[in-house]
């Protein structure tokens, strides 16, 4: 038995889906029963839990393969570290008091760094906890989602304008849910021995400006890039409902991108390729 966290998310749905169709029993942690219907159906367990309650989450965890585990963000949370560190925290008791043999966690590219880099030292907290309880972890870092340019596609439709806090030419590593779903369901079923850290990209790196020709495809008209300044990310993430403290750390966050800050560690990690390319990525969104 195989646990998954996160399946009402992208990358949790894209693991727990890999392992489904490839026979494996599938235990799937959600926060109602609503959302565990679909799973039910598809033929995985469902347990109705949240992440914080580490006594649960032991229960779940103990007697089985693997687990998928992740922090999930908290776009309203006041105190962003605060809030999200004491979800790691209960993760890191769980997976230690069950004796659980593997856990993939998915953390991010810039988790081997202190600072400078916004939310994503969430993620660097959640490996430094698990590392010292878990028997064996796999740590998955992978970049910018391709699936964040989905807030930004209505005013590439309507007016051709592609919104990006992102440097336009630039190009970057990027890559799709889907990969990550398979490179983390592969590792599930090929677990680590220790501590295993692979770095992810898709088959190429991505500049704005190619998401942007590759939309205008898409949608059979011109489609231009808008840069936005850094100092826009704050008011723009707050007019979407997130908080201050957290749109302060994405500012920092693309600032780190930008700047060439955050990147890959590349020492003593694996690198893995995916092959979902940003067309396909973008297809799907612009059928939703």
């Amino acid at each position: 038995m195989y646990v998954v966290a996160g399946v009402t998310g992208q990358t949790g749905r894209a693991v727990a889906q890999a392992l489904l169709e490839q026979g494996k029993p599938v235990t799937v942690i959600v926060r109602t029963e609503e959302k565990g219907r679909a799973w039910r159906s598809k033929g995985a367990k469902v347990v109705v839990t949240a992440l914080e309650d580490a006594a649960v989450l032991q229960g779940v965890l103990a007697g089985t393969e693997g687990a998928y585990l992740l922090v999930p963000p908290n776009y309203g949370a006041e105190t962003y570290m605060e809030d999200r560190c004491r979800i790691a925290d209960a993760l890191a008791q769980a997976v230690g008091q069950s004796g659980v043999p593997h856990v993939v966690f998915l953390s991010s590219i810039g988790a081997q760094l202190a600072s400078g880099t916004g939310p994503i030292l969430v993620n660097r907290y959640g490996e430094s906890v698990l590392t010292p309880v878990a028997r064996n972890l796999t740590l998955l870092r992978p970049p910018y989602f391709i699936e964040n340019w989905a807030g930004m596609l209505s005013g590439a439709k309507e007016k051709g304008v592609l919104p990006s806090f992102l440097h336009s030419q630039r190009k970057i590593p990027m890559i799709a849910t889907k990969d990550i779903g398979r490179i983390a369901a592969e590792s599930l079923l090929n677990p680590a021995h220790g501590c295993r850290i692979i770095e992810m990209a898709g088959p190429q790196e991505y500049s704005p400006e190619d998401i942007a020709q590759a939309l205008g495809t898409l949608l059979r008209r011109e489609v231009r890039v808008e840069p936005l300044p850094s100092s826009a990310v704050v008011p723009t993430f707050k007019s979407f409902g997130v908080s201050e403290d957290l749109a302060r750390l994405f500012e920092e966050m693309y600032v780190g991108i930008n700047s060439g800050h955050i990147g890959f560690q590349v020492s003593g990690t694996e690198f893995w390729r995916g092959t979902v390319s940003a067309v396909e990525v973008l297809s799907g969104l612009l059928k939703q």
